[in-house]
């Protein structure tokens, strides 16, 4: 995961994966649309494969890059676990509910006179 992570960092290889994500190319078509030099594309192609998001296949003198996402199963995981609400969330959240019910009744109480204030006012008006 760590690679693959790695791997995403730099944005000229994310680019190269957008590149390749309808079709596979070859590295030299790659190398052309990067202002950067042929042997820094290689690097970035090469780093790129050792981290497993893409798969080279060599074509007579070229070689064709196609993109490989099964490396990125355990990252997605990673940050699916992240994303995951926690128990504990609903457990405040049920917690929290009930604190404002107790204090709406104790309002409600005190804001209301009990039955034997209100016949003693009766009485004694």
């Amino acid at each position: 995961m760590d690679a693959v992570a790695q791997a995403l960092a730099d944005p000229i290889r994310r680019e190269i994966l957008r590149m390749l994500r309808g079709r596979a190319a070859a590295a030299g078509s790659i190398a052309g649309a990067f202002s950067v030099s042929r042997p820094a594309v290689s690097r970035h192609l090469r780093v790129l494969r050792e981290a497993g998001l893409v798969r080279d296949v060599q074509r007579g003198r070229e070689r064709e890059y196609s993109l490989d996402l099964g490396a990125l199963a355990e990252l997605e995981a990673f940050l699916r676990e992240l994303r995951e609400e926690s128990p504990w969330y609903r457990r405040f959240d049920a917690l929290e509910t009930e604190v404002h019910r107790v204090g709406r009744q104790r309002r409600m109480a005190a804001a209301t006179p009990s039955q034997n204030e209100t016949k003693r006012r009766k009485e004694t008006a």
